[in-house]
């Protein structure tokens, strides 16, 4: 197993995202630390990690330019050396037996090319809930996908030699984007469903790509387009994802609105 952290801007979270990896009770081979050209003192807090837990294990890839989340994780990929990758974003964390569960299921079921699992949003530090036994594993098919991400990418694991790459012209929905492909390509996929993993919630305050909800929007009305001309969508699954993306943002931004309205109200 190779993991796969593309790092921008993170001395202050790396160490807590490494520590997740090193605490699992199945070990990888090796870390993959892809310094994304950062300008600050990124690097340098990445090459303290790699010591600490031993540059045999973590190996610290710097960039010459900062090409985004997707050109790091590809780059990774590339240099990766086992037959699978597991990715986690720097900011997030590793439940201690999310590698060994899902490496279990890839075990029990070798078709499988993808294998994700369940995560939840909580302030940092909070620790991943124990997983129930057994472990359930649902099949994910195609029509999952026309109406949402299913695949946290900080719970994929992956084979190596799949066929495609996260889209380094898209800066948000890559994700869905390369799962899409992988699904609709015939690939079969699938999840725990058990909570393996956490998004750390950030402070108050930060923002990042993941807020800005009409470029997330548009973001993926170019991923269905992208997904007919490849011949992995059809019409009228095409038609029918759109709708269901427009009604969700017709939901969304009505629930903005209410939210603004009672902030406005006078208490």
């Amino acid at each position: 197993m190779s993991v796969v952290v593309p790092c921008f801007r993170c001395a202050a979270t790396i160490d807590d995202a490494v520590d997740s990896i090193a605490a699992q009770t199945l070990r990888p081979a090796e870390v993959l630390l892809v310094e994304d050209a950062s300008g600050d003192d990124t690097l340098a807090a990445l090459h303290r990690v790699a010591a600490t837990h031993g540059t045999d294990w973590i190996k610290v890839i710097p960039l010459p330019a900062n090409r985004g989340p997707s050109h790091a994780r590809n780059t990774g990929w590339q240099q990766a050396q086992q037959p699978y990758i597991a990715f986690l974003d720097a900011d997030d964390s590793w439940g201690p037996r999310k590698l060994e569960l899902q490496m279990a299921a890839l075990e029990a079921d070798p078709e499988i090319a993808l294998i994700a699992h369940q995560m939840l949003v909580r302030p940092r530090g909070t620790a991943v809930p124990a997983p129930q036994s057994p472990a359930g594993v649902q099949i994910v098919g195609r029509g999952t996908l026309l109406v949402r991400n299913p695949f946290p990418t900080a719970s994929v694991v992956l084979r190596r030699d799949l066929p495609f790459r996260f889209d380094e012209d898209f800066r948000r929905s890559e994700d869905y984007l390369l799962w899409s492909q992988i699904v609709l390509s015939g690939y079969r996929c699938a999840k725990i469903d058990q909570v393996l993993a956490i998004w750390n919630r950030r402070e108050n305050g930060a923002v990042g790509l993941s807020d800005d909800f009409e470029a997330i929007h548009q973001g993926r009305r170019d991923l269905r387009r992208k997904l007919v001309r490849q011949g992995l969508l059809g019409r009228h699954e095409y038609v029918f994802a759109s709708t269901v993306g427009l009604v969700n943002k017709l939901r969304r931004d009505l629930f903005r609105s209410l939210r603004r309205r009672r902030r406005a109200s006078p208490a």
